[in-house]
């Protein structure tokens, strides 16, 4: 996403602004970082950006549709760009590590219970917890 993108979404083109989305972009597995871990990010890059700013705009992120925030168990809350993909989410309890699937089974098996039970779908969120264990 560029500057003009920003712009589009009626977001201020700043250097904190770009520095964030830089950084969702290219780093962190998956595109999963905490506030947090893009915090460090800037820290280590030389960057004077404080930690409320790093929410901040992180909020404005979410509000303007550019990110989510997901909230797991163990007080995890991870932001990933939004793609507008559908898919879903393994967590390890240990590491909150946070590993991205999809699965077109259970994709179909989610859209054939809603029907069973009258619903019509506008989304779902599976999220599997488990400790990660290094094999794949």
């Amino acid at each position: 996403m560029s500057g003009e993108e920003l712009k589009k979404v009626g977001l201020k083109v700043t250097l904190p602004r770009l520095k964030i989305l830089e950084i969702l972009e290219t780093q962190g597995e998956d595109h999963h970082l905490s506030a947090e871990d893009v915090y460090k990010i800037l820290l280590d890059q030389g960057e004077e950006v404080g930690l409320a700013t790093v929410y901040r705009v992180l909020t404005q992120f979410e509000q303007a549709g550019i990110v989510r925030r997901l909230n797991f168990e163990n007080n995890i809350s991870i932001f990933e760009l939004d793609t507008g993909d559908n898919h879903d989410h393994l967590v390890c309890l240990k590491t909150s590590r946070v590993k991205e699937f999809v699965d077109p089974v259970i994709e179909e098996r989610i859209k054939e219970i809603a029907k069973e039970n009258g619903y019509e779908l506008s989304g779902h969120s599976l999220v599997i917890y488990g400790t990660f264990n290094g094999e794949q």
